[in-house]
């Protein structure tokens, strides 16, 4: 489970939506920087090849939400887990799916608090948030909108 899919345009340039590209994840941390260039990559494509426009902002936020939701199915989850991004029309959905039944929940701010602020940070980036048991683990699911006026 550790090949990257991409299906955005296949392989030629296109505006058709939705775009989508997936990693599947195993139990190796080393996917976190690996999550990282997938998404980048996406959005690099989706603004040169689609002309979708993407800022430099953006793409440094969707590297940091795809780097707390990895971090956290790699530390939280003991099975595989699937990264799933898609843009439609002007907004990107990050989707990360775990094999871990347990559904976290962003704890009350506190400054004393040492780690565990992924949630959080999420939250604070993303438009939505939406945290959801699935049949087998969970799935949570940020939407990021890609403002033209920053591209």
């Amino acid at each position: 489970m550790d090949e990257a899919s991409d299906d955005a345009d296949g392989g030629r340039s296109s505006t058709a939506l939705p775009l989508v590209t997936s990693l599947s994840l195993d139990g190796d941390s080393s996917r976190i920087a690996q999550a990282r260039h997938v998404a980048t990559a996406f959005l690099v494509k989706a603004r040169d090849h689609v002309g979708i426009p993407v800022a430099k902002a953006t793409v440094e936020i969707v590297q940091l939400i795809v780097s707390e939701l990895v971090t956290n199915a790699r530390k939280y989850a003991p099975g595989p887990a699937l990264l799933k991004l898609r843009i439609h029309g002007m907004v990107l959905t990050v989707e990360l799916w775990d094999s871990s039944p347990v559904v976290p929940a962003a704890k009350a701010a506190n400054p004393e608090r040492v780690g565990q602020h992924g949630l959080e940070i999420v939250a604070a980036l993303a438009q939505t948030l939406t945290v959801e048991a699935t049949t087998v683990g969970k799935r949570i699911t940020a939407h990021i909108t890609l403002d033209v006026t920053m591209a």
